[in-house]
């Protein structure tokens, strides 16, 4: 049987996660620890790990409470990286290196669903905090050669503020009020196809954004500065 997923909204925007499947459950980045647990505890579920998508505080703040009201275990950056998956339910999950927001951003990957943290949200790439924009563009090829049905999970809900920047730079982009009318603030998601429709750190190599960029007088050379020309508009 596959693995689902569960959505959890905690301090406004945070988004975190419960991987679940008959018997066990993963949190990630689970700061609404209250309502994980009461989740898990309605569905008569182990919680087995707890883990991050990366070390920012406010994807941590939960970690604690969920390891001391379950027999959990804590798996680390690290540590999952070393194992590269995560066996759940006799399920893979698994764990994908998308250095840029922070040097230990990871992903979770499995059943075309990415829990991508904030190496990718909803309508945008996440900012670039340790200044390898570099680093940060192979993370985001890695993430775009996935089928295009799979569902995009990301640590924050910014759709919002990110589509009315896509509206500004790409007027004439009709997807976007679609995009906007698929948005549900209770169950935010999208899939990798209508990302890639709406999503201009995602477009480097259309020719729309080439253009746009190029208008701009930004470098459009190559894909790799495409990609440095979009993030600098951060």
């Amino acid at each position: 049987m596959a693995l689902s997923v569960r959505q959890f909204r905690y301090s406004s925007d945070n988004l975190g996660y419960v991987v679940y499947g008959t018997e066990s459950a993963m949190a990630i980045d689970g700061g609404a620890a209250d309502d994980i647990l009461s989740f898990i505890r309605d569905r008569h579920l182990d919680l087995k790990f707890v883990a991050n998508t990366h070390s920012h505080m406010d994807h941590t703040m939960g970690n604690q409470a969920l390891l001391e009201r379950s027999d959990a275990v804590f798996m680390d950056v690290d540590t999952l990286l070393k194992k590269k998956t995560v066996e759940m339910d006799g399920q893979i999950i698994q764990v994908l290196h998308t250095p840029g927001h922070t040097s230990d951003s990871i992903c979770f990957y499995f059943d075309s669903i990415l829990i991508s943290g904030d190496t990718l949200f909803n309508g945008k790439v996440g900012r670039c905090f340790t200044g390898d924009v570099d680093a940060f563009f192979q993370s985001i090829k890695t993430i775009i050669k996935l089928p295009t049905e799979t569902r995009v999970y990301a640590g924050h809900d910014y759709v919002k503020e990110y589509m009315e920047f896509a509206k500004n730079l790409e007027p004439d982009n009709l997807q976007i009020e679609s995009y906007l009318k698929n948005y549900n603030p209770i169950h935010v998601v999208a899939t990798l196809e209508e990302e890639l429709k709406v999503d201009p750190f995602l477009r480097f190599n259309d020719e729309k954004i080439i253009a746009l960029l190029k208008n701009m007088g930004l470098p459009v050379t190559t894909e790799l500065d495409r990609w440095r020309s979009l993030m600098s508009l951060m």
